[in-house]
């Protein structure tokens, strides 16, 4: 008897409840013992023949299925062409398509804040796909994806639709030189009076007094202490937003549910208030002592400033972890952030797939497809292994895989999981970073972070660029909102 082909094997593990089993008694599509769906005929290959085009930012998930997109075509027949652009032209692109009333682009790469917020309106509603008994089930529902991240990437005011699958889930961690740490911690300890090793334990100041004493005794290691991702970009808000809030700082009143679900009109902006003043005197502070370049670094440049040794510690994207590991192998190490006098917080900076609402029929079905392909645990599991990408699971079902599990420890043949126990962390509710997901953010965040610059140049107190940020965000949500 012939051996199955690739394509009846991607087939079984799709259906939910396939016996493909990945190890721990969880199968690929991460379902338990759920009944397979029968609506007659190949599931499958019902839109053979036609084309789609996903627009995406050019992340981790989307380098490792561009990659390798040839299982889904072999599986279902349908050609799929990915463009990828930088986050802004992407949001223009997007806008138009949407504004058009005909799909140029039927799977979207739906930031939360540029895409969902504002255009919510303008994608598909997937608990109608995912409800069609004629197309492939999801497998192991929604409720395998990690909920803070379904509620962030997916879902925008109403808990019930969802708009987006939790698609990458980049958060931002303590990285930092583990063998330096281990060659110096016990002089530190002593002229510190405290353990320095890096966790969620530590708090901001600590931090603070870390960076400055690698300054002043490890020159002939490393140049700084720290180095942050702020120049006058969205990289910068991202930087201060886990300072303010650790602070108790928030941008507006109930934080939380306007960064988890959402809001149309979060009411007035609460930067001026005691705490997001200190949280910004502090920032103010710490960049102060931070390498003088990270006023001219986004997360990139942060980055290939940490592997070129330059860096003791930054706080940055868990992504980057697979490049670290290339370049600084064993000698990186990842924490949750530190803790202000009100907690840690840790931005989050994840994205979900959509299908537009101009799709015809026939896309729409083939979309839904794609979807179910791309957000797969073994879809995840194989992104997680590649070369041309990476990226982290946003399944539960994924990190309970014994191979996923090993993954966390050195040496790892998936590096990004060596984040995994800080970025769980990271995750959970008390500690997830949120910004507002609100329809008028994009020209909100512009607001936050000119100021900010403008305070980190020296041409504003903190008070002066919280007060300023507050009287222009809420003329900016405003007018969105009567708008």
């Amino acid at each position: 008897m012939d051996q199955p082909s690739r394509r009846d094997v991607l087939r079984g593990a799709l259906a939910a409840g396939a016996a493909l089993t990945l190890g721990g008694g969880v199968t690929a599509c991460g379902a338990r013992g759920d009944a397979p769906r029968t609506a007659g005929g190949d599931q499958w290959r019902q839109y053979q023949g036609t084309t789609l085009n996903f627009i995406s930012e050019n992340t981790a998930p989307t380098a490792a299925i561009a990659a390798d997109i040839r299982p889904f075509t072999d599986l279902t027949g349908i050609d799929v062409r990915i463009v990828t652009l930088e986050l802004t032209a992407l949001v223009q692109r997007v806008a138009l398509d949407l504004a058009s009333g005909r799909a140029q682009y039927q799977v979207i790469y739906a930031d939360p804040y540029q895409v969902l917020a504002p255009y919510q309106r303008g994608l598909v509603d997937l608990r109608t796909l995912q409800a069609d008994p004629n197309l492939p089930d999801l497998p192991g529902g929604v409720e395998d994806f990690i909920p803070a991240q379904l509620d962030a990437a997916g879902r925008f005011v109403d808990a019930g639709p969802v708009y987006a699958l939790p698609y990458d889930a980049p958060t931002m961690i303590w990285q930092y030189r583990r063998d330096l740490f281990d060659k110096y911690r016990g002089r530190m300890a002593a002229d510190l009076g405290f353990d320095p090793a890096p966790g969620g334990d530590r708090t901001w100041e600590e931090y603070f007094r870390m960076a400055e004493w690698f300054n002043k005794n490890a020159t002939s290691d490393v140049r700084y202490g720290t180095g942050h991702q702020a120049r006058q970009h969205d990289s910068l808000m991202n930087d201060f937003s886990n300072v303010l809030w650790s602070y108790g700082g928030t941008y507006f009143d109930n934080g939380k549910e306007v960064g988890r679900l959402g809001a149309r009109d979060p009411g007035p902006c609460r930067l001026d208030a005691d705490a997001a003043i200190a949280g910004a005197a502090f920032y103010q502070r710490l960049l102060g002592i931070a390498d003088p370049a990270s006023k001219t670094w986004d997360w990139d440049g942060v980055g290939a400033a940490f592997r070129a040794g330059r860096l003791a510690m930054c706080p940055n994207w868990h992504e980057f972890a697979a490049s670290n590991e290339q370049v600084l192998p064993g000698k990186v190490g990842y924490a949750a952030l530190p803790k202000g006098p009100a907690g840690t917080a840790n931005m989050y900076g994840g994205t979900g797939v959509a299908i537009s609402a101009n799709t015809l029929p026939n896309e729409r079905g083939a979309a839904w497809l794609f979807l179910v392909w791309a957000t797969s645990p073994q879809t995840q599991l194989a992104n997680l292994k590649s070369k041309a990408g990476g990226g982290t699971p946003t399944r539960t079902s994924v990190y309970e895989l014994p191979e996923v599990r090993a993954a966390e420890q050195r040496p790892s043949q998936m590096p990004n999981m060596l984040t995994a126990a800080a970025v769980r962390q990271a995750w959970q509710a008390d500690r997830i970073g949120l910004r507002p997901k609100i329809p008028m953010w994009n020209e909100c965040n512009t607001a936050i972070f000119t100021q900010l610059s403008r305070m980190l140049t020296g041409g504003a107190s903190p008070e002066e660029a919280m007060r300023s940020i507050k009287s222009r965000v809420d003329q900016i949500v405003a007018r969105g909102w009567v708008a």
